[in-house]
């Protein structure tokens, strides 16, 4: 067995399938936990990454390794990051004994008991480019999604399972009544794609909701040509209060009389493409026409 980096060495706990049900950890409420237990979709979700000019991998909740089990039988280099101590403590120990095959060559895999939404990525990766994948848990995907748009350029692939809802949304094109913040500023950097819908009887507990499964490509030109974190003021409030017209919903940028003759702001958020909300930031940015 190899060498691998480990953050909880100095617990000893080992667990056995059949402790706790159906999973070796138990799944926690409190952390959005669902843990896929269908080995197919977790072989098809490790698929997704081109691993095109990287190999570095993070895996956002890895639970009890169903996908990491997949992504330790390429090239890379893995690192698992979860909050759940029992799942550090897993991964660490029972998992390497159920999985010694994994093991044999000197793959680079670090388990991480850590927050993503509040570590400090370049801790672990530098500035080197990696991926991001995993199974997410429900109740912060939404915030993973904005954490990650902080590493863009550091990320060129984002991957893995959301509620169906937020994996749609976050595709959605404009006109749409699930287009929102989350599709403009994610397609701003990145082309998205709705891979494939997963039922909850593959999950352990079953959550009440379809899931999905979506990829981010980072597009080869992502600058907007315009004050970035302008542009993510102007969507952001425009969506505030997405059932008025521009005019009256971006009034906190005290818009002069002759900007705001300009048609597009008859207009409501949702019927702005990525191009037509960079064209408005500039036009702000210079409250010129």
């Amino acid at each position: 067995m190899s060498k691998r980096n480990r953050s909880h060495s100095q617990s000893r706990k080992k667990f056995r399938k059949g402790d706790r049900g159906d999973s070796p950890v138990q799944a926690k409420k409190h952390l959005g936990q669902h843990f896929l237990k269908d080995e197919e979709i977790a072989r098809k979700i490790s698929e997704t990454l081109s691993l095109n000019g990287y190999n570095n991998v993070l895996e956002i909740g890895p639970g009890t390794g169903v996908l990491t089990k997949y992504l330790l039988q390429k090239n890379i280099n893995l690192v698992a990051m979860d909050l759940d101590a029992d799942s550090i403590i897993y991964l660490n120990h029972s998992f390497p004994l159920e999985h010694p095959e994994l093991f044999e060559r000197e793959e680079s895999f670090k388990v991480i008991e850590a927050d993503f939404l509040k570590a400090n990525i370049r801790d672990i990766f530098g500035d080197r480019p990696f991926a991001i994948i995993g199974n997410f848990p429900y109740n912060i995907s939404t915030q993973i999604v904005f954490r990650m748009l902080e590493y863009k350029d550091q990320i060129p692939e984002f991957s893995g399972m959301f509620q169906k809802e937020v994996a749609k949304r976050i595709c959605e094109k404009e006109g749409s009544k699930a287009y929102g913040i989350l599709s403009v500023l994610v397609q701003a950097f990145y082309d998205a794609e709705y891979l494939f819908t997963v039922h909850p009887e593959v999950f352990d507990p079953p959550p009440k909701v379809q899931s999905g499964v979506l990829r981010l490509t980072r597009k080869e030109n992502r600058d907007l040509n315009c004050d970035e974190a302008l542009f993510f003021r102007v969507v952001k409030t425009a969506f505030n209060q997405r059932r008025k017209t521009l005019r009256n919903s971006l009034k906190i940028f005290n818009l002069s009389d002759n900007l705001k003759e300009d048609a597009i702001f008859d207009r409501r958020p949702e019927q702005l493409g990525v191009a037509e909300f960079i064209s408005l930031t500039k036009k702000i940015a210079n409250d010129t026409l």
